[in-house]
């Protein structure tokens, strides 16, 4: 018997109207303006991951069909709403001018970002009549560019700013498991292909070619169903944990030891009690240890009291240069150190300091740290367990965290200082980066902040302890550890960089079928289209 059921090639094949239309351009800047508004809130504090699918959905829908120019100010739209509300934390304690610089920037490459998309889409409309190129090609190659955007903006200019990839949106919802697999870059291109899929099905008919949702509802159910990769068992670890409450903000009132004198007094209650290491917060120490007696002295007592060494963090002078250090300190010989790899641009150093003292004199005037990048592997040894690092926003660059998981790191401590943005959400945001870490390489993590909020995360990202905002805490934890790399840690650069290659080769097989077909001669195109 013949079957009369539509099949993905009836869908294609047909020409639909939908497949043609186009947003008005002043629609689709309100459109965009709403998608950047919904995907600020499938972050925290919100954090109502559905709405990562409605904004990226919008957001393709507004981009067929675009000019080049269109595309810049529908990406720009988009990115406005977006990173001006998310980021408005950065202005906390620098004032308007790193928020604006910092948004406008990001909003900028955002619209730059859009162009190569809205070029794909126009450049593959002859496919409609090729099921899998239309229903799977176009979306893999869309959320290919989508991958590259992410990843442009994650390391340019100065380090770039990985803050705010779809992938990371997902941290508290069903799919961050698929995360150990393909890694957050690839979440999040497996997102975007799935908000692409579902534009081309309704492209080619919507409700009319049902089963041209199939590759949508693919890629959403493998993203529901996949485990997290598992690894295996290492045993346990005593870790104490300390959030001092100190004045730790870059502009709070204090003396020279006083943070540290917060850290010694929060730590008190757990002297004398079992531990195999003891962890203290970015910046936990205000004096150098490695050239100040005193502070050495202090530390060395401290940790002998504990009975456990001290992971600690301070400014570290060596020759000319100052790093942000973290010190795994037990008195007995020379401290293991690690330094932060990046150094947060307008905060911790100003990058051509030269060019914007003539612009903002008076802003970078403020600034008068100098930090140098890292470039010592991020981990440190206790007895025999390797205990991988990320200091403050070094958690959300994958090398870093990678590496760490590749020299053997079996736990991770994520040491920062969030003083300087206390009630915004800023705190919470750098939390799904580390729940999204322990679940991406099969970890725990110990997230200790200055003021909160600390978290212990179990390898499947559960939160095993902690303490909120602005309080005095300490705890000792028995944290899991893990051994074992996920295909994420191992992979995940050669898919990163299978993605943004796939992607350009696209676009660019696209571009060049697009340029022959409208420049063959006006008969042989007519024929051809008969």
């Amino acid at each position: 018997m013949l079957s009369t059921a539509p099949s993905l090639t009836d869908a294609a094949a047909e020409p639909s109207s939908v497949a043609h239309r186009k947003v008005p351009l002043w629609a689709a800047l309100l459109v965009a303006a709403a998608a950047g508004g919904l995907l600020d809130l499938s972050f925290p504090a919100v954090g109502w991951w559905p709405l990562a699918f409605a904004s990226i959905t919008l957001a393709l829908c507004t981009i067929i069909g675009r000019s080049i120019g269109g595309a810049f100010l529908v990406g720009v739209a988009f990115g406005a709403a977006f990173f001006f509300t998310h980021l408005v934390w950065v202005g906390t304690y620098l004032g308007p001018v790193p928020w604006v610089a910092l948004a406008g920037l990001e909003t900028v490459l955002f619209g730059v970002g859009a162009i190569p998309i809205a070029l794909a889409y126009r450049w593959t409309d002859r496919t409609r009549g090729r099921a899998v190129l239309w229903f799977i090609g176009v979306p893999l190659l869309v959320a290919g560019l989508w991958s590259i955007r992410e990843l442009v903006m994650g390391s340019w200019p100065y380090s770039g700013f990985p803050w705010a990839r779809i992938g990371m949106s997902q941290a508290n919802g069903p799919l961050p498991e698929a995360a150990s697999w393909v890694g957050v870059t690839g979440l999040s291109f497996l997102i975007v292909a799935a908000c692409a899929c579902l534009v081309q099905w309704w492209r080619a008919g919507g409700f009319r070619r049902m089963r041209g949702i199939l590759p949508a509802a693919m890629i959403v159910t493998v993203l529901v169903i996949v485990p997290q990769f598992p690894t295996g068992d290492a045993g346990r670890m005593d870790i104490g944990w300390v959030q001092g409450n100190g004045p730790s903000g870059y502009f709070d009132d204090r003396t020279s030891g006083n943070v540290l004198a917060a850290q010694t007094a929060a730590t008190d209650p757990l002297l004398g009690e079992d531990m195999d290491l003891l962890v203290w917060p970015e910046g936990a120490v205000d004096s150098d240890p490695l050239t100040d007696p005193a502070t050495a002295r202090r530390l060395t007592d401290l940790a002998a009291q504990a009975g456990a060494p001290l992971l600690a963090n301070a400014a570290i002078a060596r020759g000319s240069d100052v790093f942000n250090t973290s010190i795994l300190w037990d008195g007995q010989g020379t401290p293991q150190l690690h330094d932060k790899v990046n150094p947060v641009p307008f905060g911790e150093y100003v990058p051509d300091r030269w060019f914007y003292e003539r612009i903002v004199p008076d802003f970078i005037g403020l600034i008068q740290r100098e930090y140098t990048a890292g470039q010592n592997p991020p981990f440190v040894t206790v007895d025999d367990v390797t205990v991988g690092l990320a200091i403050c926003f070094d958690v959300i660059y994958d090398s870093v965290i990678w590496d760490g998981a590749r020299e053997g790191a079996q736990v991770y401590v994520f040491q920062t200082n969030n003083a300087d943005f206390r009630g915004t959400d800023e705190n919470l945001q750098q939390l799904t980066f580390a729940r999204m870490r322990a679940i991406e390489t099969g970890r725990a993590v110990v997230n200790v902040s200055t003021v909160g909020t600390s978290q212990v995360i179990a390898p499947d990202g559960q939160i095993i302890d902690g303490a909120g905002v602005d309080k005095a805490a300490a705890a000792i934890t028995r944290v899991p550890l893990r051994e074992g790399l996920t295909p994420a840690v191992v992979l995940g650069g050669v898919l990163t960089a299978l993605i943004a290659l796939g992607a350009i080769t696209g676009l660019t097989i696209a571009g060049i079928g697009h340029r022959r077909h409208h420049h063959r001669p006006q008969t042989a195109r007519g024929a051809s289209d008969a």
